[in-house]
């Protein structure tokens, strides 16, 4: 198991503070960087206690996870645009640069979408690869604006998620370089369902993109 490095910190964007934690290999430069978002009931710790921050860590990759204004540690910060509603893609592209990020991949369950959405449609030359965990706001773009992205994408739900699980594949479905990872028995937040599935899934998508 490789040795790697877990550190807490914040940057500020336009005056707002955001807390973020990472963890990246000890002895090596990363292979790639992955941008971790979270749902409305959770925050970076989720990624931190489910393990994904060291996994990705130990398996050479540098892994980021904020925590979004107004949630978790950034809860003082004022959020760019209503909850539900797609904020300025502006938002996460100065996450990016206030991070040193480029070329990342970025994982964005539920609530997140709001954010991950219209960077993907107006940045996705900064992005690796993008792995949506039933986002909501997919409704919001027509399907001709999924089909003009190119980005490598993996969609990720729970069979069990009826109502944004299925929602967000209709929709991220047109997307035309996609894979489904589909978790049996999974509800909206399957990567805390099955832990080990969702981590065996993660890292076998990334190694596909190097």
């Amino acid at each position: 198991m490789a040795a790697t490095q877990l550190t807490e910190g914040t940057i500020t964007l336009g005056g707002q503070t955001l807390f973020y934690r990472e963890a990246k290999p000890a002895q090596q430069a990363p292979r790639l960087a992955v941008l971790l978002l979270h749902g409305i009931r959770f925050s970076s710790e989720t990624w931190l206690n489910l393990q994904t921050l060291s996994k990705l860590a130990e398996a050479g990759y540098r892994a980021v996870a904020i925590d979004l204004p107004g949630l978790g540690n950034s809860k003082d910060a004022t959020a760019p645009a209503p909850v539900g509603e797609p904020a300025p893609s502006s938002f996460l592209k100065s996450v990016f640069e206030a991070l040193l990020l480029d070329q990342a991949v970025v994982i964005s369950p539920s609530l997140s979408g709001m954010y991950s959405l219209p960077f993907l449609f107006q940045h996705s030359e900064l992005l690796k690869a993008y792995i949506p965990v039933a986002p909501i706001c997919t409704e919001k773009f027509p399907a001709t604006q999924y089909a003009g992205v190119k980005t490598q994408t993996l969609i990720v739900y729970g069979d069990q998620d009826v109502q944004l699980g299925e929602v967000s594949l209709n929709n991220l479905k047109n997307l035309p370089n996609h894979e489904v990872m589909l978790m049996k028995g999974a509800g909206h937040a399957c990567y805390r369902d099955k832990p080990e599935e969702w981590h065996l899934g993660l890292l076998n998508f990334l190694k596909s993109l190097e």
